[in-house]
């Protein structure tokens, strides 16, 4: 089976021109047969056919480098917010080892699972935590920290805004993958980033390759630090996203 698997892998992974180490193909298909045996007794993902998983997870995952080319050799410090089973945060991890990463999901049976696949692929500087992204982008150790913060978790952008700038530095990146168009998606949220002490960027959009499954990149850089209140506490920023013009103003500092 490992034979197909890196036939498939290689395939997908040269229509994007990455080429991948023995041990990083290793890696992706113990990550693949872990999740798809843990999938047996835990809800971890509805996409478990080989080329889906290698497609939808892992090469979707790994396609931020088009829209973040420094990736592939600055040691980024990113946070994962919303990881899930780890996508995108393992699979980066895997094809650019320098990044340190931090894996944060609000199911702690999500988080034991991720701690297993950190093990088993032996992979340094990532740590999986359980808890709340309102929560943790209050914590000290965790505010404003990355310079990455990037999210693949299905909510509104100016709800995820919330969740994600609180956790990046000044000068750092808010990314948000978003399928299709996310112009009217981004317009909406435009005002919720500035008060959080960021700005928009150009999106970048994709396509998953050899299909028309189109993937947004939605960027924020971090101008400003985010003020103190935000974010609000747990549930708040999903229930009432910000929104509207409140004239807050900027901090410098």
């Amino acid at each position: 089976m490992f034979e197909e698997f890196e036939r498939r892998l290689d395939e997908i992974c040269g229509k994007i021109f990455l080429s991948l180490s023995d041990v990083q193909k290793r890696q992706f298909f113990e990550y693949y047969e872990r999740l798809i045996e843990k999938n047996k007794v835990m809800n971890l993902t509805a996409i478990t056919e080989m080329d889906d998983v290698i497609l939808k997870h892992f090469i979707d995952s790994i396609l931020l480098v088009k829209a973040l080319p420094d990736i592939n050799t600055l040691p980024y410090s990113c946070i994962d917010v919303g990881t899930g089973a780890g996508f995108p945060g393992i699979p980066l991890k895997i094809v650019f080892p320098q990044l340190k990463i931090v894996l944060l999901d609000s199911l702690n049976k999500r988080v034991g699972f991720l701690k297993e696949i950190v093990e088993a692929l032996k992979l340094s500087d990532v740590q999986a935590i359980h808890g709340r992204a309102e929560d943790y982008g209050r914590k000290e150790e965790y505010r404003e920290q990355f310079d990455l913060c990037f999210s693949r978790a299905v909510a509104n952008l100016a709800t995820l805004s919330e969740y994600c700038i609180p956790f990046v530095k000044k000068g750092g990146f808010f990314i948000s993958y978003k399928s299709a168009k996310a112009e009217e998606e981004m317009q909406g949220a435009r005002e919720a980033v500035r008060r959080l002490g960021g700005e928009m960027q150009p999106a970048v959009s994709l396509y998953l390759p050899g299909t028309d499954v189109e993937r947004c990149f939605v960027s924020v850089k971090k101008l400003w630090i985010t003020p103190k209140k935000y974010p609000r506490k747990a549930g708040m920023p999903l229930k009432e996203p910000l929104k509207g013009n409140v004239g807050e103003k900027k901090s410098e500092t």
